[in-house]
């Protein structure tokens, strides 16, 4: 439930972007300024309350993780003004195939055939959105996306190996494309038509979407919590037609639809798989 409340919180991201109407690197100060901001807050009242209050980095795998949390930040927003909505979230969709095989290598969870074949189906999905990019010079863009989709894969991966709250790390992670912004925002200069969506976007709508989904890794493995990312997935674009007439192309659809269609099945089947492990260990109990 936590993981899927921060999934449905972060689809309003990047209507929320879009609304600000400003250009990259100054969207890129103020959502990440915000955001850490927020973070220190949060982390103080807690702190005051209770000395057992998450750290912000702990370890060297905590600043690893901040960092990874960082660069998805970095490369997500620069995708945001380089290709369409559909395109971005559809192959930010792709962290699943990402978890699953990091956490193959490095954690030796080793994917079931149906996990590979819903992955095999996945990488259709994201070849057909990308070609279509290429054809319409949303290439750049759409490598953004990818570049996301596995940082995000790896910081969730690595928590799920460190066994450590988490929750507070994602948001210190946003210092990092605060810093890098601030030395373009004094090269190229500063603009935003509409700050307080991007400043509600940063201090509020983050903070609750990170901190969400990066303390899911304690209860569920890498790849069923990068499964929430979905969410954003499916209504995300909804939001982006409704509010600015974006309509994804044939291609991305198509795309789109064999990832979240490969997704929702590999879910179905993973649910039912565990509601049968589980009967056949209580009749087991039971007969013993």
């Amino acid at each position: 439930m936590v993981t899927a409340f921060g999934g449905l919180i972060l689809t309003v991201d990047i209507p929320l972007i879009r609304l600000a109407w400003g250009d990259t690197w100054s969207i890129m100060l103020v959502r990440s300024a915000a955001s850490f901001i927020a973070a220190l807050v949060i982390w103080a009242v807690w702190r005051s309350f209770s000395r057992n209050a998450p750290s912000l980095a702990p370890g060297w795998k905590g600043a690893t993780v901040a960092a990874l949390y960082g660069l998805t930040s970095i490369f997500f927003i620069l995708a945001v003004y380089r290709t369409s909505t559909a395109n971005l979230v559809f192959i930010f969709a792709f962290n699943t195939v990402f978890c699953a095989l990091l956490s193959w290598i490095f954690l030796k969870e080793r994917p079931r055939a149906a996990t590979l074949l819903t992955m095999a189906a996945m990488i259709v999905g994201v070849l057909i959105i990308v070609g279509d990019g290429i054809s319409a010079g949303n290439f750049a863009g759409d490598m953004l996306a990818l570049a996301s989709s596995f940082s995000v894969s790896a910081a969730i991966t690595l928590t799920r190996a460190s066994n450590k709250d988490m929750g507070l790390t994602a948001l210190s992670g946003v210092l990092l494309p605060a810093v890098i912004a601030i030395f373009f925002v004094a090269q190229d200069g500063y603009r935003i038509d509409a700050p307080w969506w991007i400043v509600f976007n940063g201090a509020i709508v983050m903070p609750l979407a990170f901190y969400c989904l990066a303390t899911g890794p304690r209860w569920l493995s890498a790849p069923e919590v990068a499964m929430f990312y979905l969410l954003e997935t499916v209504l995300a674009p909804v939001w982006v037609w409704m509010i600015f007439s974006e309509e994804p192309t044939r291609n991305a659809l198509i795309g789109g639809l064999i990832l979240i269609v490969a997704l929702i099945v590999h879910s179905a089947w993973q649910l039912w798989d565990a509601r049968r492990r589980k009967d056949v260990t209580a009749g087991a109990g039971q007969a013993a």
